[in-house]
């Protein structure tokens, strides 16, 4: 909006300097300070508004006991960052663009399943929600909907790049790796709704979560400005220099990746342990939803099992916990996900959280270290 509205005013001579407004790169620490600042000065009055509402944490009592304590502590804060994310993207990205439009209906609709989900535990008074099989079956509509604009509709991906699979530490061109249409579309649904469902289970302790979402985010912004920027009059083509696939817009999802990750570091200074506030299912869902649909829209859905590795450790110890247990009734953990196995083994809490956040950081350089090792 304040884009649509703020470059047009360059034609005046004392305005001029509005000309950065067209650069994504200004746009990007625009909307990162827009959403940092809302998260830190709405923070304070959102939570007051959640207890004064009782809208506290229902905690399982099949936990880790040391979580009984949390019961009651604001949750749905996660509605917060999706405010902090939404409107500083509207606010500063080019609403012409398609991609953008993509991600922010995948993260609102998914937002939306999580809003339901967290009021009827609230409702209800206990841990479950919604249904696992209306949640998943209410992700993969939307997810499926969303994916069905990328493949066939006009202006997202050109003909030659949309089934084309962009394999890590290989040149883009090196390589003609083309899928069948069907087959691309199962692994983008896969890795939305995989991606959303997986910070879901990753949030689990104060600040877990929203620590290497602010670090997948920031990733996704260098991955996204890369592979939708031409600079300077000679038209040098980013993408093309890192043997990556050029998907023109891609910048725009970058003003996206900031605002997101503005809203978590504005977040995370009352969700940090001991938390003031909980994400919920509102906040995990969407985020989640929308850093699988950066990896599909800029082609990097096998960089993500990379960079989202917290995320996958966590879905897979579930996986692997529940298969173990139908088919040998033995539990490879003492507790899934992960985290927990963790807790319950003695590791102090804040021991498991920043540990795991320095892993997504050690994985996030990993994945950025692709760009250039082709």
């Amino acid at each position: 909006m304040l884009f649509h509205l703020l470059y047009p005013l360059r034609h005046y001579r004392a305005l001029r300097w509005l000309n950065v407004v067209r650069y994504p790169s200004t746009r990007i620490i625009a909307s990162t300070l827009t959403a940092m600042l809302m998260s830190f000065l709405l923070g304070p009055w959102f939570i007051r508004q959640l207890q004064s509402r009782q809208i506290g944490q229902q905690v399982r009592d099949d936990g880790p006991q040391s979580h009984l304590s949390k019961a009651g502590t604001p949750t749905m804060g996660g509605s917060l960052i999706l405010l902090a994310l939404v409107l500083p993207t509207l606010l500063w990205s080019d609403l012409t663009n398609g991609l953008v439009w993509l991600v922010l209906a995948v993260t609102v609709g998914y937002g939306a399943i999580g809003f339901g989900d967290d009021l009827l535990k609230l409702r209800r008074r206990n841990s479950r929600g919604l249904p696992g099989k209306l949640k998943l079956f209410g992700q993969g509509a939307i997810a499926a909907v969303a994916l069905a604009f990328v493949f066939w509709g006009k202006g997202v991906f050109s003909p030659s790049l949309a089934l084309r699979l962009a394999l890590p530490f290989v040149g883009f061109e090196r390589h003609p790796l083309r899928l069948p249409a069907w087959l691309y579309f199962v692994l983008a649904w896969f890795v939305v709704v995989g991606s959303s469902n997986a910070v879901n289970l990753t949030d689990g302790l104060d600040g877990l979560a929203i620590g290497p979402v602010i670090v997948s985010a920031g990733t996704f912004l260098f991955l996204s400005y890369a592979a939708g920027t031409v600079l300077g009059r000679n038209k040098f083509n980013v993408a093309e220099y890192l043997n990556i696939p050029f998907i023109a817009g891609a910048a725009e999802l970058a003003v996206y990746c900031g605002a997101m990750a503005g809203a978590g570091v504005g977040f995370l200074w009352y969700n940090t342990y001991p938390a003031s506030v909980f994400m919920g299912d509102v906040g995990s869902l969407a985020l989640g939803g929308g850093l699988g649909m950066l990896a599909v829209l800029t082609k990097n859905e096998v960089v993500w099992v990379l960079l989202g590795g917290v995320f996958v450790l966590e879905a897979v110890s579930v996986m692997v916990q529940v298969l173990s247990f139908k088919l040998t009734g033995k539990r490879v953990f003492r507790m899934a996900p992960i985290h927990h196995h963790f807790e319950l083994k003695g590791w102090a809490e804040p021991k498991i959280i920043v540990r795991f956040w320095i892993i997504s950081i050690m994985l996030a350089l990993l994945a950025l270290a692709t760009l250039k090792l082709r």
